[in-house]
């Protein structure tokens, strides 16, 4: 798989800057545009039917739950994770991500939210996982492809056999969820999300 282009490569400015950074660098809009999301069919949501609110909270929890877990194993650009969760899935994160994407989609009650959500997630997924792909690759080159070979990039498999070289020493870190990635207060905000998904479902 070919590199992106260099920075060089792209315009100074103007249209043709913002294009070539939606064509070769969208991953960089993926969280801005992911809350963007969440903020917008909580606040437009209108929730009516429990059987949509609950089902839609506990996969929103589900997504929130996998992304504390590997918030607290991932140390970016520095050792390549293959615990906890990296032992399932190569990129819990973005597992996460598209559970709460769906988990939303199906809380807030509004029809929309899915394909918008879909277009989302194909739009900055496949590219955003490809990318992380290749650095990995090329940070930890002894150890990423065999890792990669066993473990599937965004479906977990909870069955897949854990080789015991991957076992790493560290445990799960609140610290290191917290101060390194900030996944607590991502929490707390989603949570206030879903809370006032309720509140509107409960005053109609």
């Amino acid at each position: 798989m070919s590199a992106e282009p260099k920075a060089q490569d792209a315009p100074a400015f103007g249209f043709g800057r913002l294009l070539h950074d939606v064509v070769h660098k969208r991953r960089r809009y993926r969280q801005f545009l992911g809350w963007l999301f969440v903020f917008s069919v909580t606040l437009l949501g209108k929730p009516t039917m429990m059987g949509m609110y609950v089902p839609g909270v506990v996969v929103v929890v589900l997504g929130m739950s996998m992304r504390m877990w590997a918030s607290g194993f991932v140390r970016k650009n520095t050792v390549l994770a293959t615990n906890g969760p990296y032992a399932f899935v190569r990129h819990p994160l973005y597992t996460g991500n598209v559970l709460i994407a769906i988990g939303f989609a199906l809380a807030s009650g509004l029809w929309w939210s899915f394909p918008v959500g879909l277009v989302f997630i194909l739009l900055f997924y496949p590219h955003s996982i490809a990318y992380e792909d290749r650095k990995l690759n090329g940070l930890f080159p002894d150890r990423w492809e065999p890792w990669a070979k066993k473990t599937p990039a965004i479906v977990p498999n909870f069955f897949k056999p854990r080789d015991e070289a991957s076992k790493e020493k560290w445990s799960w870190s609140f610290k290191q969820s917290l101060f390194a990635n900030g996944e607590p207060i991502y929490v707390l905000v989603m949570s206030g999300c879903l809370w006032w998904l309720w509140h509107v479902m409960t005053r109609a």
